[in-house]
């Protein structure tokens, strides 16, 4: 098992080590360590976009919670899909023909000042490590069950490993070493779902009855409400997965990866077919997993039950397809924490360091070197909270990025790009009730805070009901933007013009191209 496992492993870390290799060497400029000198064709971003987004949450998490708890755990699923057309119908062309590198770009393109543009990146920066966790909690739990490797060598292994990919590849190797995993990942979870599919005949409603015979909650296991009960707590965990991907700063840094608007339109086309596929295979192993693993042995692995994947592909392909299974996971960490650390890095070195404390005047070599160690303290922070974070389940860890994402980052994106009165005291006012509020109503939640020990992270009682707070923040950072805009000082007609055609037509970004 150790040897085979090894074996996967090795071969993974190799190939896109030497795909980091080849992309140092394009590696020269700020453009190329941001956005891999806006060179990629719309079928590479997309997939990369498709490697970005299906993470240890989608392979790891989502698989658990389906296994444990039928159609609730399918909700992931449903909502990270519908995520999609948000960003494909709203987001996409505006970003990229206002953006350059970070969103703080796209922002401070109609609202040119040091306190949007830090606040900007300080969100973007708290989405990072939320996301971040999520992933290194899923990489130790996974090497630990694979290797044997003790938790916290795992989650510093994978951290070490995500450093070096960003500090030598930028996003040229991190862009491909996402298609290289979403390739992966997509073929072992095709695998995996035949497999499944053949146990049953080939019939999906015969999988359905047996499952629902076998899992122990008997028809209840097919329904809405057997992990949550909260019809409100389901609508919020809902809205911050539908808004949130639209205000995730590693998805949206995507977008300045291609050279015009019509290129990113193509790349959200990819990636939405893509993700849509994957996700409608995640019932087969999430219903795979509860049939022949069975929940007692899922929980047993991992308490939050991230190893129901990998325990599936061993139970019908053996030690083989566990160890391919496990290392196609592992390099969908990989790629994931890769795509997390430069978006980090890029909001705190481009942004913070040289917009706001060297005000622009800052070469292309200090830029550089503020962004490897912007690397290196992000990956380093990242590794610490995620030691304390083992017991948590990685779906509900992203689940909270996506809170905060929809409640501080997509009110800003829309008003500045739809809103004609927004102005600058509406864009920090939409910035940081959303944040805040996200952050302190997570603070008081269920997640945080449980009567019994174990079951969170602190033992008392909640001060707040609901597990994910997007159904109040989110409206909160929307209602925030504008009220500071009736109340802040008179908006520049023609900088929104201006702004307006330039989100619309890619003026000043990009060559003019058909569409």
């Amino acid at each position: 098992m150790s040897i085979i496992g090894i074996s996967f492993f090795v071969a993974i870390v190799g190939l896109t080590l030497f795909v980091t290799y080849l992309a140092s060497k394009k590696n020269n400029s700020a453009a190329d360590f941001y956005t891999a000198g806006g060179g990629l064709t719309g079928w590479q971003n997309g997939i990369a976009i498709a490697g970005d987004y299906l993470s240890a949450a989608s392979f790891l998490g989502i698989a658990g919670a389906i296994a444990l708890f039928g159609f609730d755990g399918f909700f992931y699923s449903l909502g990270y899909l519908v995520a999609y057309l948000v960003v494909l119908y709203i987001v996409a062309e505006p970003l990229r023909n206002l953006g350059k590198f970070t969103l703080a770009d796209m922002i401070t393109a109609r609202f040119n000042q040091k306190k949007i543009r830090a606040t900007a990146a300080v969100s973007s920066i708290v989405i990072v490590l939320f996301y971040m966790i999520a992933q290194l909690v899923g990489a130790g739990a996974l090497i630990q069950l694979l290797l044997g490797i003790d938790y916290k060598y795992a989650v510093i292994l994978v951290g070490i490993m995500m450093t070096i990919y960003v500090l030598w590849g930028g996003m040229g190797a991190t862009s491909w070493v996402q298609i290289i995993k979403a390739v992966l990942l997509m073929i072992g979870t095709v695998i995996i779902s035949v497999l499944v599919l053949a146990k049953f005949n080939f019939n999906i409603l015969e999988m359905f009855a047996t499952v629902s015979e076998t899992n122990g909650n008997g028809g209840a296991y097919l329904q809405a409400g057997l992990k949550y009960t909260n019809g409100i707590d389901t609508m919020s965990m809902m809205i911050a997965l539908v808004l949130g991907t639209a205000g995730l700063p590693h998805i949206l840094m995507r977008f300045f990866t291609v050279k015009d608007a019509k290129t990113a339109r193509s790349s959200i086309n990819w990636a939405t077919w893509i993700v849509g596929l994957f996700y409608i295979l995640t019932i087969f192993l999430g219903f795979g997993a509860a049939a022949f693993v069975g929940s007692e042995k899922i929980l047993a692995a991992n308490p939050a039950g991230n190893m129901a994947a990998p325990l599936l592909a061993q139970a019908l392909g053996g030690d083989i397809l566990m160890s391919f299974i496990s290392a196609v996971a592992f390099a969908t960490i990989l790629a994931v924490v890769a795509g997390l650390v430069l978006s980090g890095a890029s909001a705190f070195a481009h942004d913070i360091y040289g917009q706001v404390i060297k005000k622009g005047n800052i070469t292309e070599k200090q830029q550089m070197v503020a962004a490897r160690w912007a690397s290196v303290g992000v990956s380093i922070f990242s590794i610490i909270l995620a030691l304390f974070s083992q017991t948590l389940n990685v779906a509900f860890l992203v689940s909270l990025a996506f809170c905060i994402a929809a409640s501080a980052n997509l009110p800003v994106i829309i008003y500045t790009i739809y809103y004609k009165k927004f102005n600058t005291t509406g864009a920090m006012s939409a910035m940081l009730f959303g944040l805040i509020s996200a952050l302190v109503l997570v603070a008081m939640s269920p997640n945080v805070w449980a009567p019994e020990a174990g079951k969170a992270i602190f033992v008392g009682d909640p001060l707040f009901p609901l597990t994910n707070p997007a159904i109040i923040s989110v409206p909160l950072g929307f209602l925030a933007g504008w009220i500071g805009s009736m109340i802040g000082e008179k908006v520049n007609a023609r900088k929104y013009a201006e702004v307006k055609v330039n989100a619309t037509t890619g003026l000043n970004v990009s060559d003019s191209v058909d569409h």
